[in-house]
């Protein structure tokens, strides 16, 4: 199996997870001389299962990322600087539409709003670091589609 495999089945599996605790949930009362839709031990057993599953999914995916190199680095090490790449960007995205919504002035007597930051500066290095996002993303996707799964 194939890395990107393993992942796609990581979110199906959080998926019906998620479904089954909302069953499970939907069956965890019942009113006095009626039965519940689906049987709660069943649908924990099953549950159970999934999790086992997901658990050692995890464990495989994790040491698969580790030991598997691209440009140099583990993905685990592309994953965390996508992830905080994604952070930052999202953050200068943030400080951008703030700093580029300038409020207007009716009249002479109100408060004039100035900008604090280099917006220009700023979404120049918002780019740089989106490029270099789509560059390690582009990597990640590569090794996942290369990449047996341990």
């Amino acid at each position: 199996m194939k890395l990107a495999e393993a992942l796609q089945e990581r979110a199906d599996l959080n998926r019906k997870i998620a479904q089954l605790r909302n069953r499970l949930e939907m069956n965890a009362t019942v009113q006095e001389g009626e039965k519940t839709a689906e049987d709660p031990a069943e649908l924990m057993k099953e549950l159970d299962g999934c999790i086992e599953h997901l658990e050692e999914l995890i464990v495989r995916i994790n040491l698969t990322n580790c030991e598997t190199k691209a440009g140099g680095k583990s993905l685990t090490e592309l994953i965390a600087r996508r992830d905080c790449l994604t952070l930052k960007i999202g953050a200068y995205r943030s400080l951008l539409d703030q700093a580029s919504s300038i409020t207007q002035r009716m009249s002479m007597n109100e408060i004039k709003i100035l900008r604090a930051v280099d917006v220009k500066a700023i979404q120049k290095q918002t780019d740089e670091l989106s490029k270099e996002l789509r560059q390690i993303d582009s990597a990640i996707q590569q090794a996942n589609w290369q990449t047996e799964l341990n």
